[in-house]
């Protein structure tokens, strides 16, 4: 990124302007470290704190470096569109409340003081209610008497609690707020019937409380109108605002099944009231179009979901991090999402595991995989149902689990719609990997070391309008001195139109920055950002990793100072990558591909050909991703060739007996990987480096092991009045059956999965005696009828062929006549 001259000339404004490049200063973000903003750049491109808070709404952000007077009045604008009150406290702080969203994401928004002019402008992360830190969340304490009040055995009182000092209030009143979707008209002539996320305050359950952060109180059933809402959220707020505001600040629990507040009919029998919704899901999801079709397959393994980080992220719901704590899914230990939601439908999936590491599937177990209509966390472009994160899925995928299998004993409906996937489609991706100083490690499998200095092309996909760019440094050593060799410094990536995303090293290189559109973000309030065709989730400051919709995954990693970076890239991409980490075609011998296309041999190639062929790959200034927001990377990377022709890197060195380093390096460096172990370890005088270097090696090769493809035969089911040893479908896993007492076995007693997707045997079945004999009866009555129609059929076909002969022979004897 081109800088500007400095300038702090008056007349240069960034009012309106935030993000641009001006030719005399700039309103950029980088403007800030390259010292070339324009004057009024803190006061008109905002910063704020907390940066993020619930979709839902009523956070109050503070303005950051920016002064009002205490009596002006403050209008905060959100994406163009929703306009709300904001204020400014005694001291001159202005705050914004976040609106009510439908959608995740950084929110534009806009400041007025004229209620004109909105001329100020920053950005506010919209965060998935079930992703917020329960910190700033109303805490449901026992969320199991929460979720089956009324219930057999379920009542008492409730109780919540909050952080009293979020709400800005000393009295507060706290109210239930139900969301549906119903159906809406669109269209000129108003013809076209579309649904309409519908968010609204039923009643208050207290008024003028003391906020002392809890309260507690025993449920009457509802009446009227509001009894039929049966998903929704409580809201704390100031009492001061009337019942039922809007954007007004306050705290939201999560949604929830409102089991508490269902009228009369619930409490008497719980079991036929939910089996009644159950029924009428039922026939509400005959009518809708299936989406089964649409989602992709699960992973057959844990190890695989876990390892194919570009499509599957864990479902903080069963976490086996977090101790496996399962409650819609008893029996599995760790469940996994589909990362992007179907294209169509904005439908999701989700995959479960058991303690084997096996794939549970509904057919064996309530615990089971489960598809879902709507993806948890929503899909672009939000705000329309089924596509509103977290509420669209509730409705469509979770109420009816409470319906038919929570509340009733009726989970073969809910299953007849949301049955497992299973994984007999699934194709892990291939993985590629630069580590150390730096080497690479192909999408094939081939292993080499390229020490080039500058910026390059990592994988380049012109088809698939991929790009992943690479920048490397040269190594500095404790003793001040620089190595003659580099490392990977940051790494820069887009696809199609999403935003562009660059993991760097940090300036004191103990955690890993991410920008956004060249401006830094931080993670230090949420882990997980959704953001323009990408998420990025960062668990630690050393650890990243970026997914794009096409399931594309970057892992980047910080250890000892440097960063390895892992590309995983689904199937769809073989035959259409190029770069440092080769062609993805199951071939190693052309991946030293260069630029020009010609293929060096790897199998007799020498450190310099390998350098010269990395050297081709360098990437230009029009087409670089990379932020350049310092005088050194001005002066490093923008300014010059961005392949430093004249750096020329140690292509190996010696193992000297008299060398210090050399004795403990041996005993460290060993097997697999050794040689990248003992390059890094020479190259920068550490063994720390080198041993880091091993180890992420060989977490290559774990993640190589747990991404190996599997056969899988497909579920059986369990013969009806009989027994299934076994739920583990995949090559080589043997099912046995049986059948119960009084039942005789037909069939194939054991059936094994095969290596070409198939099961021996035949499927079996259970009996009784006076049963086979009506089907036999049966069948050997039916198979006499056939017999005697295919008779009766022969016959008359033999006399229409007679007939024939006989016109043909009458019509021979006219002719001739």
């Amino acid at each position: 990124m081109a800088a500007c001259s400095v300038c702090r000339r008056e007349s240069q404004t960034c009012k309106g302007k935030c993000g641009d490049l001006g030719e005399e200063c700039s309103c950029h973000a980088t403007c800030v470290s390259l010292l070339t903003c324009c004057a009024d750049y803190s006061q008109s491109c905002l910063r704020v704190s907390p940066y993020s808070g619930s979709m839902l709404g009523g956070n109050a952000f503070r303005i950051l470096n920016v002064v009002f007077r205490p009596d002006e009045r403050l209008l905060c604008r959100f994406k163009g569109e929703i306009e709300v009150e904001g204020f400014v406290d005694a001291d001159g702080r202005a705050h914004c409340i976040s609106p009510l969203l439908y959608e995740t994401g950084w929110i534009p928004f806009d400041v007025s003081t004229d209620g004109i002019n909105f001329d100020r402008s920053g950005e506010y992360l919209s965060v998935h209610p079930s992703k917020l830190d329960p910190a700033f969340s109303v805490t449901l304490v026992n969320a199991t008497q929460w979720q089956y009040y009324g219930t057999a055995n379920t009542a008492g009182r409730l109780k919540m609690t909050w952080n009293s000092s979020l709400i800005g209030a000393d009295r507060v009143g706290v109210e239930l707020w139900g969301y549906r979707e119903v159906s809406g008209s669109t269209g000129a002539e108003k013809k076209e019937s579309t649904p309409q996320a519908e968010w609204t305050y039923l009643y208050s359950l207290a008024r003028d409380l003391p906020n002392t952060g809890a309260f507690s109180f025993t449920p009457e059933p509802s009446t009227g109108p509001s009894s039929s809402w049966a998903l929704g959220s409580i809201r704390v707020s100031a009492s001061s605002k009337p019942d039922g505001a809007r954007h007004v600040q306050g705290l939201w629990s999560r949604a929830h099944a409102l089991a508490w507040h269902l009228d009369q009919t619930f409490r008497d029998d719980a079991a036929a009231w939910a089996k009644d919704r159950c029924l009428e899901w039922d026939a509400l999801e005959k009518s809708l179009p299936s989406f089964l079709d649409e989602v992709m397959d699960c992973p057959c393994t844990l190890a695989q979901a876990r390892a194919d980080t570009g499509r599957f992220h864990t479902d903080y719901g069963c976490d086996i991090e977090k101790g496996s704590v399962c409650t819609y899914h008893p029996g599995s230990v760790h469940c996994v999402r589909a990362i992007q939601a179907s294209p169509t439908h904005g439908s999701g999936q989700q995959c479960c595991y058991d303690s084997a590491g096996a794939l549970v599937l509904t057919g064996d177990s309530i615990g089971g995989s489960t598809p879902d209509r709507a993806h948890d966390w929503g899909s672009p472009p939000y705000r329309v149902p089924p596509r509103v994160p977290g509420l669209s899925h509730w409705l469509y995928d979770v109420m009816s689990f409470y319906y038919c299998c929570l509340w009733s004993d009726h989970c073969h409906i809910y299953f007849s719609h949301r049955p497992s996937s299973g994984c007999q489609t699934y194709q892990p991706p291939s993985a590629g990997v630069v580590l150390g100083d730096p080497h690479f490690i192909t999408f094939d499998g081939l292993s080499y070391t390229f020490n080039g200095k500058g910026e390059y092309c990592l994988v380049f996909s012109p088809d698939k309008e991929l790009s992943v760019q690479a920048r490397t440094e040269q190594v500095k050593l404790k003793n001040g001195t620089s190595a003659k060799a580099t490392r990977l410094s940051s790494v820069a990536m887009k696809e199609k139109a999403s935003d562009v995303i660059e993991v760097r090293l940090a300036e004191h290189q103990d955690h890993l920055q991410v920008l956004r559109n060249h401006k830094a973000v931080s993670f230090t309030e949420q882990r997980w950002m959704d953001l323009q065709g990408v998420f990025v989730f960062s668990p630690s400051p050393q650890n990243v990793t970026v997914m794009f919709s096409s399931g594309v995954g970057v892992e980047a990693r910080r250890q000892e100072g440097t960063m390895a970076v892992t590309v995983l890239l689904p199937t769809e991409f073989t035959n259409h990558t190029q770069g440092l980490l080769g062609q993805m075609n199951s071939d190693p011998s052309d991946d030293l591909l260069t630029r020009l296309g010609e293929v060096v041999p790897s199998d007799s190639t020498t450190a310099e050909d390998i350098f010269t062929f990395g050297a081709s790959w360098n990437i230009s200034t029009e087409t670089s991703l990379f932020t350049y927001d310092s005088k050194y990377l001005l002066d490093t990377y923008y300014y010059p060739p961005k392949h430093d022709p004249a750096f020329v890197p140690a292509f190996s060195l010696p193992e000297r007996p008299d060398d210090p380093l050399v004795a403990d390096m041996l005993q460290m460096c060993y097997g697999d990987g050794a040689q990248f172990c003992k390059y890094d370890t020479l190259t920068t005088r550490s063994l720390a480096l080198g041993n880091a270097t091993l180890r992420v090696y060989r977490s290559h090769m774990a993640l190589m092991q747990d991404l190996e493809p599997v056969v899988s035969c497909g579920w059986l089911p369990t013969p009806r009045n009989g027994k299934k040893n076994g739920t583990h479908y995949l090559e080589g896993k043997t099912l046995s059956f049986s059948c119960n007492e009084g039942y005789r076995f037909y069939g194939s007693p054991e059936r094994i999965c095969l290596d070409d997707g198939t099961w021996t045997g035949v499927q079996p079945f259970c009996m009784t005696d006076d049963v086979l004999a009506f089907v036999l009866g049966a069948v050997g009555s039916f198979s006499a009828l056939i017999t005697m129609g295919v008779m009766i059929k022969l016959h008359n076909r033999k006399q229409e062929r007679g007939r024939q002969e006989k016109l043909g022979q009458m019509a021979t004897h006219e002719q001739t006549c």
